[in-house]
């Protein structure tokens, strides 16, 4: 006879298994983008009340050495400091706030640096400091305590309103992983040019309901300490996702109500962008296609921008389309948050409710979706002006060109794409069409001065493939060259390969310096 199933499993008591120090190890390997894990920190920063955040990059001459981040919040008394800097330190996150594992601090900032110190001083204490070194973690959690003559003068570097008053924090990430190795001042700047671009728009989207309050600034600068000069200061501005001067459907935006039974209503603010706009809010902040669908905030904090959640997949009609969800204090297992803070898992019991959104007037949301698309459309008819099919770009460009070729042009049918590489040409050409083929072939001599001696990939050099691309398409669409075609292929290869020539004399008068 079959044993009765057991619904609970027995047991005869309990036993304390401590995590293996190899567990940091996991902690650290999250896949943290560089963004995410400093956008981390600035919520600690939010949490403790702070007005002013600035994030420091540390360059001695063409070597970046440290980044810090600084706020002139509450600050931690060392107690606090332990407990902040402990893995899964229990807190109690005040109502409002933007921590919840109490694991932020530490995986985000091990996650892309060596090491993590953290220095604090409060209006009833003096500044105190907890180092983490990755090695020392992964040997039985051993966390240093910082001498504290320097937990004093690192405080002091940034009073005066830089931006500590008397309360506040430093961060100070080294051996920071992401920063160029090798390489020349041309590196670093491009380095630091990118990485500041980056960073601050992403800081500008997903904390864009913070910086517009006007009580709240987060600047990036960068400073060289053997001349203390800082030689950049940069302000992020608010990256509203909805920030359209005039809405796309005077019908819109619209809220409508979803009912979900374990956390009741849910709010769906569904707004339908102006087509053809080109402010940094709708085209900056990634492809058309990721940044359609819900912006999910979870304490007026961005944790989503974009995507459907397995509702439904993402199309071209229905760029236009954004809706702002504010999660609920208590999400159950409906809303799971990632620890990045970068992406939510909706349940299955919302994406059904989904079907029976409604506003008060008794309209869905199926048939705002429907508005959008409709919207998109029309815009696209009244141009009047209908661009000619190409041929779909392939392998060697880089996919976000792509995504706005696919955007922009309509492609032809049943044709296979153009792709684009770099081969080893003989004579002085700067490209061959294999027309049979569908591929345009790069000389590979000139790869060092179109790259300007950048490490090169397949999806290199975008703007001059992108522009060759475009110049050569309607070529491989035709059953023979005519002498048109002939004398402007021509005229370009004799333009490119002279501006090549000349970037490689650059090149060579700067290895010669």
């Amino acid at each position: 006879m079959a044993e009765e199933w057991k619904f609970d499993v027995p047991t005869t008591g309990t036993k304390h298994l401590p995590p293996d120090p190899r567990y940091m190890e996991a902690l650290t390997s999250q896949g943290y983008g560089f963004e995410a894990a400093v956008a981390d920190l600035v919520d600690n920063s939010i949490d403790a009340g702070a007005g002013d955040v600035v994030i420091h990059f540390l360059r001695d001459g063409d070597r970046l050495t440290s980044l810090l981040l600084i706020d002139n919040g509450s600050g931690m008394t060392e107690d606090e400091l332990d407990v902040a800097m402990t893995v899964g330190g229990r807190r109690n996150y005040r109502q409002g706030a933007l921590g919840m594992f109490g694991t932020g601090l530490k995986s985000a900032s091990l996650s892309h640096a060596a090491a993590v110190t953290v220095v604090s001083r409060t209006k009833t204490s003096r500044p105190a400091g907890r180092r983490w070194v990755m090695e020392h973690a992964k040997d039985g959690f051993q966390c240093d305590i910082v001498e504290p003559g320097y937990a004093q003068s690192l405080i002091d570097r940034y009073s005066g309103g830089q931006p500590i008053d008397w309360n506040g924090t430093v961060v100070r990430w080294d051996g920071v992983k992401d920063f160029p190795r090798n390489g020349g001042p041309e590196q670093t700047e491009r380095y630091l040019a990118r990485t500041v671009s980056k960073l601050g728009m992403h800081l500008g989207l997903q904390l864009h309901r913070f910086l517009a309050r006007g009580d709240f600034n987060i600047t990036i600068a960068v400073e060289d300490i053997a001349t203390g000069m800082v030689v950049m200061n940069y302000g992020v501005l608010p990256v509203d996702p909805f920030g359209y001067p005039v809405t796309g459907n005077p019908e819109y935006p619209r809220t409508f109500k979803v009912e979900v039974p374990s956390v009741g209503v849910v709010p769906l603010h569904s707004h339908i962008w102006p087509p053809k706009s080109t402010v940094a809010q709708f085209r900056g902040i990634g492809s058309l296609l990721d940044t359609q669908g819900f912006y999910l905030y979870r304490n007026d904090r961005l944790v989503q921008a974009g995507g459907w959640n397995n509702f439904r997949q993402p199309e071209q009609h229905l760029a236009l389309a954004r809706v702002a969800v504010e999660l609920p204090p208590v999400s159950g297992d409906i809303f799971r948050l990632t620890v990045k803070k970068d992406g939510v898992e909706i349940s299955p019991e919302f994406i059904a409710a989904l079907e029976n959104a409604a506003d008060d007037s008794g309209r869905t949301f199926g048939g705002y979706l429907t508005a959008a698309d409709s919207t998109y459309r029309e815009a696209r008819r009244r141009t009047g002006v209908e661009r000619r099919p190409v041929i779909p770009a392939g392998r060697g460009m880089d996919p976000t060109v792509r995504e706005a070729l696919s955007e922009e042009l309509p492609t032809l049918p049943g044709e296979d794409p153009i792709s684009i590489r770099w081969e080893a040409i003989e004579g002085e050409a700067f490209f061959e069409l294999d027309r049979e083929g569908h591929r345009i072939l790069l000389n590979q001599r000139y790869r060092p001065a179109v790259l300007g001696g950048r490490r090169g990939g397949m999806n290199d050099a975008p703007m001059i493939k992108s522009m060759l691309y475009l110049m050569v398409n309607e070529v491989f669409q035709r059953e023979r060259i005519g002498p048109r075609d002939k004398d402007n292929l021509q005229l370009w290869q004799t333009v490119l390969v002279a501006a090549a020539r000349a970037e490689m004399d650059r090149l060579s008068d700067r290895d010669g310096e």
